[in-house]
């Protein structure tokens, strides 16, 4: 601990204030939570597609690509499930502050990580999109085999079979994915994140 005591951030003349103003855009972050299958990378794809359209910087954060990097180390443990969404709160926060749109795909099943993040990037800055689909749904999509693979007991700690998820009570904005198609979905987030810009 008294190492940190020797941290002291540099204090940079330009700011994500001008980086906005000359992009010509806000940047927040739009933080997508479902479970595996429920169509949280998909959905975002679409929708940074859509937001690049209209001339807006964006980047994704995806879970799988993250932990193929940034969080190689990490297993899925409540633990490390933690310090993944952790880190990932971090990097979403620099992007924010470089002036980028920052859609951020992860099962993220705890809500007190969620909130961490939200903290993280300051809460004007977060957008929670609960990409809302039923378990049974999610299974008989199973696009990556991992329910099958979780089910013969081949992963353990599998969100919506062997650990949790607790579902945001109030997110910004919820797409019942099992109901919509992709492009109404998209519809709906835009109308929700648009004014944002």
């Amino acid at each position: 601990m008294a190492e940190k005591l020797h941290i002291i951030p540099h204090d940079y003349k330009v700011r994500k204030e001008d980086r906005n103003k000359q992009i010509g855009h806000r940047s927040f972050v739009i933080w997508f939570t479902g479970l595996s299958g429920s169509g949280k990378s998909t959905i975002a794809n679409a929708l940074e597609a859509k937001l690049h359209e209209n001339g807006v910087h964006t980047y994704i954060l995806d879970g799988d690509n993250v932990r193929s990097g940034l969080n190689k180390d990490l297993d899925f443990s409540d633990e490390s499930r933690e310090e993944n969404i952790r880190r990932i709160g971090e990097v979403a926060n620099l992007f924010v502050d470089a002036g980028v749109v920052t859609l951020s795909a992860f099962v993220s099943p705890f809500a007190k990580d969620r909130q961490k993040v939200r903290d993280i990037v300051e809460a004007d800055n977060f957008v929670e999109v609960f990409v809302n689909c039923p378990l049974e749904v999610c299974e008989q999509r199973d696009v990556k085999g991992l329910y099958k693979k979780a089910r013969a007991g081949e992963i353990s700690n599998f969100t919506g079979i062997s650990s949790p998820f607790e579902a945001p009570e109030n997110p910004d904005v919820e797409i019942l994915s099992d109901q919509y198609t992709v492009e109404e979905a998209i519809e709906q987030l835009w109308t929700a994140i648009s004014k944002k810009l």
